[in-house]
Order: C-alpha cells, then structure tokens, then sequence
C-alpha cells in the first residue's frame, strides 16, 4: 500500500481541463502535490496531465517493485487495478474505477485529503 497506508480520496473527472481546476482548488485548501496523483487509461495522456498539473503517476515508488515487474507483463487493466490496489482502493473500488477509466474518465487519487462539505457531492467525490 502507498506509503502513508491511508485510503486515498478518489475524485473522477471527463476532461484535462476539470483536473487542472480540481488540483489549483486542493493546493489552495493546503493538499501537497506530492499527495496528488493522475490516473487515465493511457500511459501518455497520465503523464501529460501530471506534468502540466505537476503531480505525480503511481510508479515504483508507490506501487512497489514487485507490482511493477507483474505490470510490465500484465494487460492495461490489470495493470490499472493493480495500481489503484497498491495505493489502498478495495479490489471491488479498483475493478470500479478501471470501468470509469475504460469509458475515458480521469482520475485523481488524493492521499492527505479532509472531507468537506462539496466533496461529499455525489458528482464529484466517489469514496466506496
């Protein structure tokens, strides 16, 4: 599990541009971009987002090289789930998100995130 074994906040999003705003709202609310992750269904597009917004992929760091070595030969969704497994999501959570990146949505994983009242929101904040 990611290194601060806290269940990560999971936010989805359908474009670059609703992540761009997301990220500058959770800096503004004191969130450490090194506790902001991206997460889409193609390596590219994952990390374009998390250099443009400067957060992070889920590497070696956070998944493990072990996890990493499985991934290298593991199909794209497999791959997927074994990341979202690795930074605390629930194997059901994992097979949930990897629907939603199938279907081109974006994610962030926040791992030092305090609920407020807006995140609560159904369309916006997605905790299992």
């Amino acid at each position: 599990m990611h290194k601060n074994e806290r269940k990560p906040v999971v936010h989805e999003y359908e474009n670059e541009q609703e992540v761009v705003m997301k990220v500058k709202e959770l800096e503004l609310q004191g969130i450490h971009q090194d506790d902001i992750y991206v997460l889409t269904h193609e390596k590219h597009l994952t990390k374009k987002i998390a250099d443009d917004t400067n957060t992070n992929t889920i590497g070696v760091k956070e998944q493990g090289l072990g996890t990493s070595i499985i991934n290298f030969f593991s199909k794209k969704g497999d791959e997927l789930r074994n990341q979202m497994e690795e930074m605390g999501l629930s194997k059901e959570e994992a097979n949930l998100y990897e629907e939603k990146l199938d279907q081109g949505r974006i994610l962030l994983l926040v791992t030092d995130e305090t609920l407020t009242a807006s995140d609560r929101q159904p369309q916006n904040y997605h905790s299992l």
